[in-house]
């Protein structure tokens, strides 16, 4: 368990990796954003990397999607936007930042794994859902790797544009977009 003061060094160095990244960010900008000594730091972490480590594993700094989040009633309409829902939901632009600042090559080969994983969850799960859907007759495409990576491509573009554009490249609100991308999708594979 994190005490208070290892909590203010987290939420400092997150908000520096978001804004400035990791390489731009020093152990003394941490201090001075968490209101510590810089000394504070290194008695309750090692560095700056063990500090984005343990955040790593905090709910508030990882959009800890599971399987378990994804529920289907084999309505293609109704499943599609809950998945759609739920993975935006998770996966916020901000998260999106986070995931962009931990791919820096000082902490790549340590966050790989971590950032891999959110991708990997909901491709399980729209593989199992389209071969089911496929199985059942719903859809006509057999190809469950291709349409599920071209879905989650297809939200993760969403949230990415809207991370690193905000409002700039579009005016289209989530709702909006989630309904109209999935109505072409379904169009696509009935």
């Amino acid at each position: 368990m994190l005490d208070e003061t290892q909590n203010k060094i987290i939420e400092a160095a997150m908000e520096l990796l978001m804004e400035r990244g990791y390489s731009a960010s020093t152990t003394k900008d941490i201090a001075r954003q968490a209101g510590v000594n810089e000394c504070t730091i290194f008695r309750k972490f090692k560095g700056k990397k063990e500090i984005i480590l343990a955040a790593m594993q905090l709910p508030k700094w990882n959009p800890d999607l599971s399987e378990a989040d994804f529920t289907y009633e084999g309505d293609l309409k109704h499943d599609l936007t809950s998945f759609s829902e739920i993975y935006m939901k998770k996966v916020t632009p901000r998260m999106v930042k986070i995931s962009i600042g931990l791919r820096t090559p000082e902490l790549y080969p340590d966050t790989a794994e971590g950032i891999l994983k959110v991708p990997q969850v909901f491709k399980r799960v729209l593989v199992r859902y389209f071969g089911e859907m496929y199985q059942t007759g719903k859809i006509s495409n057999a190809d469950a790797e291709n349409l599920a990576m071209m879905f989650v491509s297809m939200n993760f573009g969403f949230v990415f544009l809207t991370a690193s554009f905000g409002k700039k490249l579009t005016k289209t609100e989530k709702e909006a977009y989630i309904r109209n991308s999935i109505q072409v999708f379904m169009d696509g594979i009935i």
